[in-house]
Parts: structure tokens; C-alpha cells; sequence
């Protein structure tokens, strides 16, 4: 099932999914920061946020937080149930097959990208920033260690919940505006992703749904 839903990221994110694979464009309507499920509510800087008009919610996911500016990202939110034959009981390995997923979208959008294999790559802002670090299943761009595509994962008994996203445009004066003290400079964080500029969210969102594994 491909479906497409536009909205508070915040309830998107805390609604437990259908048990059913499933694959769904999400959009935001104004400027969102998104942490990861442990993320400390002290990382943010909320007077900043609240000054910006940049709503902060929280996933149910790992990682760090992300940014979600309108017409900025392209969000692909999977969902595979226990038994179908794309769920690997490695955490890690789960998330591969999506990594491949972009990897193959963006080809045909005439970028070159490769899928990252090994394990967690850490920096001192990935705790605060998903892309300032690389996890397994994530892409980045061939030839260099800059991020692409970040993933996220939950997981139940009955089902494994993937969230991917790639910038269209990245901000990283604003990212690093919001975190709390002491923050990276715009400087340290401009460097470690990479944006997609050979077409607009709904042509690669396009390509990504094209791309998907039949079944």
C-alpha cells in the first residue's frame, strides 16, 4: 500500500501503523524540528525554536533530530510486518534493503549513491543531529562520506517501522541554531550532508515509490 499524508509530524509520528507493508510520503505544513525518541528536551533550544516559528515534536524512533522544512525534504515512512520476507531480525540489516531503495530512486534522477554497510559512525553532534552521524542502511553520496539519506527505525513484535528522508535544501545555520548550548557552528555541520538538487519532492518521491519491491 503507497499512501501519502500531509500534516502534524508530531501525530504522524506517534500513530502506531497497520501491521501491513506499507510505504507513505509525509509532508509537513509549517517548519518542524522532529528528536529522536531519547533525545533529552534539553538538546533543543526551545527559545530559539519558539522565536523561529519551529514547532518540536518527537518520534518514536531513534537517532538525532531533524529538521522539516516545507518543500525541503522528501520523507518516505515504511512499515514491513513480522513474516514478510523484506523483516530481518538484525536491526541493522533491516534497514539495507531501504537504503537500496533510495539508492536506486536517486539513480534515476542521475545521482550516484552508495548504501553504507558497516556499523554506526559517530561525531560529537550526532546525538542532537541525525545526519551529523551515519548508521547502517543510510546513503551517501559516491565518492565522499556525505549523507544523503537518513533512516530511523522502530520496532515491535509485529511490525518494523523505517523512516527515510533526504534534504532538498539544507539549513545548516538554522540546524545548529537549534541546539542548545553548546552548539556546533553552521560551519562544522555544513559539510556533512549532501542535498538532492537534480529534481523537486514529487519527482524523486516518484522514483522512490517506482523503485519499490513488489509483493
Amino acid at each position: 500500500m503507497v499512501g501519502e499524508s500531509r500534516g502534524d509530524a508530531g501525530a504522524f509520528n506517534q500513530r502506531d501503523p497497520e501491521p501491513r507493508r506499507s510505504a507513505t510520503i509525509h509532508t509537513v505544513d509549517h517548519p518542524t524540528l522532529v528528536i529522536g525518541s531519547t533525545q533529552p528536551e534539553a538538546s533543543v533550544d526551545h527559545r530559539v525554536a519558539d522565536s523561529l516559528g519551529v514547532e518540536v515534536v518527537r518520534r518514536r524512533s531513534g537517532g538525532g533530530g531533524v529538521l522539516l522544512i516545507p518543500g525541503e525534504f522528501v520523507w518516505l515512512d515504511l512499515v514491513i510486518p513480522d513474516g514478510d520476507p523484506l523483516w530481518r531480525a538484525d536491526v541493522g540489516r533491516a534497514m539495507i534493503w531501504a537504503g537500496e531503495l533510495w539508492r536506486a530512486g536517486l539513480g534515476e534522477l542521475g545521482v550516484s549513491s552508495s548504501v553504507h554497510s558497516g556499523g554506526m559512525i559517530r561525531s560529537p553532534w550526532s546525538a542532537q543531529v541525525c545526519f551529523a552521524g551515519l548508521g547502517t542502511g543510510e546513503v551517501v553520496a559516491t565518492g565522499g562520506a556525505v549523507k544523503l539519506v537518513g533512516i530511523s527505525q522502530r520496532r515491535t513484535r509485529h511490525w518494523t517501522r523505517l523512516q527515510t528522508m533526504c534534504h532538498l535544501n539544507w539549513r545548516p545555520e538554522l540546524v545548529a541554531a537549534l541546539v542548545a548550548a553548546p552548539r556546533p557552528t553552521a560551519a562544522e555541520l555544513a559539510p556533512l550532508v549532501g542535498v538532492v538538487t537534480a529534481a523537486d519532492s514529487a519527482a524523486l518521491a516518484d522514483a522512490l515509490v517506482a523503485n519499490l519491491p513488489a509483493g
